[in-house]
């Protein structure tokens, strides 16, 4: 997902489920660590609209705006969130090519169960969506 409009904040916003009892977790932690370059928005303040994806869209995967407007998604979101800590060169190791597949794969798995877990609780544990 692209954008190429630029965010007038010069942030970058990583959305996150304020209702996830890990997320909240891991951003009070990156909350106490970021630079002011990065903002949190837990995604049940933020308004539907404009232009970014849909409130379920955002609740299915993390998801951060760079200030050029450009969108990061999962694991790639998550870990370009830790560089904007003292701790981010400890995350680089996480998108190198041998290992990009495998953890993007487990990414998208915990995610998917989530979701289902607090979102969809009719739905199959490995339901593909």
């Amino acid at each position: 997902m692209n954008n190429s409009k630029k965010d007038k904040t010069g942030v970058a916003i990583l959305y996150y489920d304020g209702q996830c009892p890990l997320c909240t977790s891991e951003m009070a932690r990156l909350e106490a660590l970021k630079s002011e370059e990065l903002q949190l928005r837990d995604i049940h303040s933020v308004a539907d609209g404009g232009d970014q994806p849909d409130r379920d869209m955002l609740l299915r995967t993390l998801h951060m705006r760079l200030p050029d407007g450009r969108w990061l998604t999962g694991a790639d979101a998550n870990v370009a969130a830790w560089q904007f800590t003292h701790r981010g060169v400890w995350f680089r190791w996480l998108r190198w090519p041998i290992l990009r597949g495998l953890v993007d794969f487990i990414y998208e798995v915990w995610a998917r169960r989530r979701y289902n877990r607090l979102y969809n609780k009719g739905c199959a544990i490995g339901e593909s969506r």
